[in-house]
């Protein structure tokens, strides 16, 4: 294992950090959006009628966005502190292998061996867990996808919606935007949280 492997996992998940975080900035964006287009909607009444109903998914989208990226949160963390380990353990081992090459022919050179295999093997399992960290982050991104894209149908359906409702139409046709809009720039963020994971090269 080499310390650029390591480095190229820093950035990574620094990136997806980053790219989690306005997720979640758009996610509570949402979710104020559901609450202006339910008052909103309630004013307009029976010209809204059928509006009503699609403030309570926005808002539950809202909701399972929110969730999804905090527990996607908790494996970035958890992928952090394995780098960190893998990192330690990286530089440990090199400086065992410079002193195993001091100590060549030395009498007691056969005394490195056992702690040197001890931070070889934690190495391993380091890389092991991150690896699975990586399938299931993959799997969550996936998952984030899907309110993203419910999010579109229902700004679609928004603007239908709003077709219906007399004066109160340009505001419940910003709300459809501000829907459709968030769900574009959660659908970017997640994409450039699978490229980052692409920059991190897997040893087996």
């Amino acid at each position: 294992m080499k310390r650029s492997h390591t480095k190229s996992q820093f950035v990574a998940v620094a990136s997806i950090a980053a790219e989690l975080s306005a997720v979640m900035d758009v996610a509570k964006e949402i979710s104020l959006a559901a609450a202006n287009a339910k008052a909103i909607a309630f004013r307009a009444g029976e010209k809204a009628k059928g509006f009503q109903p699609i403030t309570d998914f926005i808002n539950e989208l809202a909701k399972d966005t929110i969730q999804l990226v905090n527990a996607i949160n908790e494996h970035a963390l958890s992928l952090y502190q394995l780098t960190v380990d893998e990192y330690r353990m990286t530089e440990a081992n090199e400086r065992f292998e410079f002193a195993a090459h001091l100590a060549k022919g030395a009498k007691y050179e056969s005394s490195l061996y056992p702690v040197h295999q001890q931070v070889q093997q934690r190495m391993q399992i380091c890389l092991s867990q991150f690896n699975v960290h990586i399938a299931q982050l993959l799997d969550q991104l996936a998952e984030v996808m899907h309110p993203a894209r419910a999010a579109r149908v229902i700004a679609a359906n928004s603007r239908i919606e709003a077709s219906q409702a007399g004066e109160y139409l340009q505001s419940l046709q910003a709300v459809a935007e501000s829907v459709d809009n968030a769900a574009q720039v959660i659908h970017d963020n997640v994409q450039r949280c699978r490229s980052a994971l692409s920059f991190i090269n897997f040893v087996d």
